[in-house]
């Protein structure tokens, strides 16, 4: 299928018009190597039960480990974290060397700072497009009362002032 580069770069454009928040899925490899990358394609699903989504693109290095895996962690990011988010979306292969995390009690590769945690099974994949769409169910949760990391413009940075007021 041809790509129209016009209607793509728009695309992009409208997309970029979006915010989002910015999160880190983790899980670990047959080998027991912690893996990661950013992701702002995340979203809830349902409540019964506890469902959550995210994508990954089929051409990302991690595609076929996270094709195989049972399952995974969001890391929802503090406005602070806007290093991490750029590790993790970098080719950057020691990303876990230079970050602070640790092992969770389902032996998934967790953040440290993160505003929210949701460890997940993975329950259902659905082949998108140049992409794979992950869907999880909760198994765990913890939150944290901060600010988000929010991606807008392609540029992260904190909440406007305005929101800072609630």
């Amino acid at each position: 299928m041809q790509i129209n580069s016009e209607k793509t770069n728009l695309f992009k454009e409208a997309l970029a018009n979006y915010p989002t928040g910015v999160t880190v899925v983790t899980a670990t490899d047959e080998n027991h190597t912690p893996i990661g990358l950013t992701v702002n394609s995340f979203a809830s699903v349902s409540l019964d039960p506890l469902l959550v989504l995210w994508s990954i693109d089929k051409r990302v290095s991690t595609y076929e480990t996270f094709k195989k895996i049972d399952k995974f962690a969001i890391n929802i990011l503090a406005d602070n974290q806007a290093e991490i988010a750029s590790l993790f979306a970098s080719r950057n292969q020691n990303r876990f060397a230079n970050c602070d995390w640790t092992s969770s009690e389902h032996n998934l590769p967790i953040i440290k700072g993160a505003i929210a945690l949701l460890q997940c099974r993975t329950f259902k994949q659905i082949e998108a497009g140049d992409h794979m769409i992950l869907i999880g169910e909760i198994i765990e949760i913890d939150v944290e009362k901060n600010l988000p990391l929010v991606y807008h413009g392609r540029k992260m940075g904190a909440l406007p002032a305005i929101f800072h007021e609630s």
